[in-house]
Parts: C-alpha cells; structure tokens; sequence
C-alpha cells in the first residue's frame, strides 16, 4: 500500500512540476526508493545484530561456564539481550523448545540475519555441540575477535562516508538541474521532452546517473 501510494503520488507531481513526460520516470523513481529503503532496513537491522554478537558471546561464555547446557544458555541470551538479538534468540530457543534440532534453528537464524560474524559463531557453537566438548575458551576468543571486527568495521564505514555521500549528491545533483532549468525557462522541459531525441536524451541522462550511482556504491563498498 505504502509503495503504490508513493509510486502515485510522486507519478503526478512529476507530471505536475515538470511535465508529463516525467510522471512514468518518477513513478518508477519511487520503486527504486521503496525497494532501497527495504534494504537499507534490512541492512540496519542486521548491522544492530552483528554489533550485539561480542555481548552475546560473553553472555554464551559466562553462562556455559556456569555449568548451563547451550540450549539454557541460549534462552538466557534471548532474556538478556534487546532486539534484534534477543528477538532472533526467541525464535531460536522456541524452536528447540518443540524439538528443532540445534544445527536447524541456528542454520535458520545465519540465513536470516547472514553475516561472516554470525557463520563464525553458528560454525563454533554446532561444532562444539556435535563434539560434546566445552566451548568456553572458544567463545572468549571469539568475543575478542568480535570486538575487533565491530571497531574495523566502524573505522570503515567512518572513512568511506564521503564517498557514500557523494553516491547520493550525483542524481541529486542532476535532478536539481533540471528543475533549475525549468525554473528559470518555464516550458523549457516540456518542449525539449516534446521530441524523440529530447525524450532520449533525458532517459540517457537518468540511466547514467543510475549507472554512476551504483559505480560509486560499488566502489566504496569493503568486505571486512
């Protein structure tokens, strides 16, 4: 409803502001936005886990050398930890609780929420469930390891900031252009979008931007 509503209201302002030729243009605008805030939230949501995953291992740590089976311990996890942890947890520990296998519930949870930092962690505690050994010493190493990774990660994503604004002022830019160009000359983008070549042209424009904008996204995005 939210997409269809947008797609229509930005059709008609388009045609309204600029003419209707960029009604279809910024109906499909709106798509590409909708379709990239999802994604943003996705990303956001599992960012706010991977930054939780160093406390949810100190918690898994502490509570198996207590003497709690990792079942228990992962239910406390999900008691202790906010959202998104702690709700990804719940739908963990639910699962075990009507007879899901651990490998299962925790293969689910690395496809929801996929992450090298969750792999590393869904890997270590199977592999010490199938073994039967005590995983402790494991998770304290894998704690700091986390801890590490989430400050790597942030120093990154600090120096690539620039870049990722600049991704994003390239079509502002160019769509602000234009509606300076109408400003200043009313009609002028009716009459240029009243020809082929005209119609062409600012299509080839669009697609360029579009084009430089996932280039630069590419381009400022590191694996850590």
């Amino acid at each position: 409803m939210a997409l269809a509503v947008t797609v229509a209201v930005l059709w008609v302002v388009g045609q309204a502001a600029l003419s209707p030729f960029f009604g279809p243009i910024c109906g499909l605008l709106g798509i590409w936005v909708a379709l990239g805030y999802l994604n943003w939230q996705r990303q956001k949501r599992i960012e706010r886990f991977i930054n939780q995953l160093p406390e949810l291992s100190r918690i898994l740590a502490n509570a198996t050398q207590a003497g709690l089976a990792l079942r228990m311990a992962l239910s406390l996890a999900a008691d202790e930890l906010e959202a998104p942890a702690g709700d990804e947890l719940e739908k963990v520990a639910q699962q075990l609780a009507v007879g899901t296998s651990l490998d299962d519930a925790l293969g689910e949870l690395a496809e929801r929420l996929p992450s090298r930092e969750l792999v590393v962690l869904v890997t270590t505690l199977v592999l010490a469930n199938r073994a039967g050994g005590t995983v402790v010493s494991s998770l304290r190493n894998l704690t700091e390891t986390l801890e590490e990774r989430k400050e790597t990660r942030r120093e990154v994503r600090t120096q690539l900031s620039q870049v990722s604004m600049t991704a994003y002022s390239v079509p502002v830019i160019g769509v602000g252009s234009l509606l300076l160009i109408d400003n200043m000359q009313p009609g002028a983008l009716d009459r240029m979008t009243s020809t082929g070549l005209g119609q062409f042209a600012v299509v080839a424009a669009f697609a360029l931007y579009v084009v430089g904008f996932a280039a630069i996204r590419r381009f400022s995005k590191i694996d850590v």
